[in-house]
């Protein structure tokens, strides 16, 4: 849908002012996502002592106690993630982000004060309010307060504190005691929580509210310019337009969403990428890595491995911001994609070569789980959320990121027992050929169908989706 009534004309650059209150906010944002990758992490060091006499509910948790514990969290995102949707739409994306920022801190209080199993299960609960509320906010609040030029990075920037939160977690986990651990990460918790009060809301929601005042002084802050400068007042006239034409036009259901070609296009090609970011086999890895290395005579120690793995991916998501402006997202994830399904092919014949007998070297091992982990990290993971928030405007994004959110933690929850099912079944290997075949679909997916958002406004991403000219999107745009 073109607003060809209301569209006025926008940069894409900000040719003067500076942008270090996006990066300050951009980082302080995603501090939330370091709590994401706390909760994420906590459950693998903690479950020796968990499994203890030195639990903090006074006896050691049983196999299935532990299952409980540790499976909570994902299925409760699955609820988690609507209700955070619905926060962000009726009440703003900072006060999402200040609500599960304060649900991180109390699961740290409850699992300081976890005298029993029913309350270290309630904390998971609320590591799934997280977890939920991350993935689906964070890169929607990013996107939003970034201008175009730099908004890939940011997104980028902000997926990165995942893996800065998973590796201090292992950190701590296997260095510190249960509580001196917890306490650490309850303060920064609380620290984020104070700090981001003082963050700003996304300007396209208070235009979105009719505060085109505020939005206005907040777009110029973040911007470094004055609040009459002709690049503001042009990105907030553009926002006022879009919003002006939607609230003129019927009213925004999931049903109009689905008969407007663009947007039902869009919604399933980034539910189809997501998918496959669930099924690129980095989770596997995760899960048998120290089996698999043991089986190969890698003399790996499990502390040691634990921290490798999240400084590949670190290492890998810095690769992604520096990359992300230069080369596109389209070129980044499907090479990602197409990586991936080598390495994991690689990978997968070197199980079932061992498994039949042959001497593998523990080389071929490292190097293709090394190659998968920073492919996931560079681009199969951080790409498709870049590409949602470019794709959708600010109108349906809430709605339609949080539905494919929802899905892709359904996935999520049910991923353990799909991986459990066919390794006893078929084999390691079999788990590995069926996810390096996962990521070749998703790489003929995004070249032969996803646009390149880069440089790019929503309204000519949305004519490219309904088949139309890219010069048409750019007249018209």
């Amino acid at each position: 849908m073109l607003l060809k009534k209301y569209t006025v004309s926008i940069s894409n650059t900000v040719k003067s002012g500076h942008t270090y209150m996006q990066w300050l906010i951009t980082l302080l944002s995603s501090s939330t996502f370091l709590g994401y990758g706390f909760q994420t992490g906590w459950v693998s060091p903690m479950k020796k002592i968990l499994q203890s006499d030195a639990s903090p509910t006074g006896k050691a948790l049983s196999d299935l106690e532990m299952s409980c514990v540790a499976s909570t969290a994902t299925l409760a995102a699955v609820i988690a993630t609507p209700i955070c949707m619905y926060l962000a739409e009726s009440y703003g994306r900072k006060t999402a982000i200040l609500t599960i920022t304060f649900v991180n801190a109390l699961s740290w209080i409850l699992k300081l004060v976890a005298i029993h199993i029913s309350v270290l299960i309630i904390a998971r609960v609320c590591s799934g309010f997280v977890l939920g509320g991350c993935y689906c906010l964070i890169p929607m609040y990013v996107r939003e307060i970034s201008q175009d030029s730099i908004k890939g990075k940011m997104v980028s920037l902000a997926i990165l504190m995942q893996h800065v939160g998973v590796l201090a977690m292992y950190a701590l986990g296997s260095y510190l005691e249960y509580y001196t651990s917890s306490w650490i990460l309850l303060s920064i918790s609380l620290v984020t929580l104070l700090l981001m009060i003082l963050a700003p809301e996304s300007p396209v929601f208070l235009v979105k509210k009719g505060k085109d005042d505020v939005a206005s002084r907040t777009l110029a802050t973040l911007r470094g310019l004055n609040i009459d400068d002709i690049d503001v007042q042009n990105e907030i006239n553009h926002m006022k337009n879009e919003d002006a034409y939607y609230k003129s036009v019927e009213q925004i259901t999931f049903v109009a969403i689905y008969k407007n070609k663009a947007w039902r296009r869009g919604f399933i090609l980034c539910q189809i990428l997501t998918i496959c970011v669930a099924f690129n086999g980095t989770f596997g890895i995760v899960t048998y890595a120290w089996s698999i290395m043991k089986e190969a005579g890698v003399s790996f120690s499990p502390e040691l491995l634990s921290l490798m793995v999240p400084l590949l991916m670190m290492s890998s998501a810095i690769v992604s911001i520096a990359c992300v402006e230069k080369t596109g997202r389209k070129l980044l994830l499907a090479g990602a994609y197409m990586l991936s399904a080598v390495s994991l092919t690689c990978l997968a014949s070197a199980l079932l070569a061992q498994r039949s007998g042959a001497a593998v070297p523990g080389w071929v091992l490292v190097v293709t789980i090394a190659v998968t982990v920073s492919a996931y990290s560079a681009g199969v993971l951080p790409m498709p959320n870049v590409i949602m928030n470019d794709i959708f405007k600010f109108q349906i994004r809430a709605k339609l990121i949080g539905c494919i959110q929802v899905v892709i933690w359904g996935i999520l929850s049910l991923q353990v027992i799909f991986f459990d099912l066919v390794s006893s079944a078929l084999g390691l290997h079999s788990v590995f050929y069926v996810c390096a075949g996962v990521n070749l679909l998703g790489a003929v997916v995004v070249l032969a169908f996803v646009p390149e958002t880069k440089g790019r406004t929503t309204d000519q991403i949305e004519a490219i989706l309904a088949r139309k000219s890219d010069s048409t999107a750019i007249n018209s745009s």
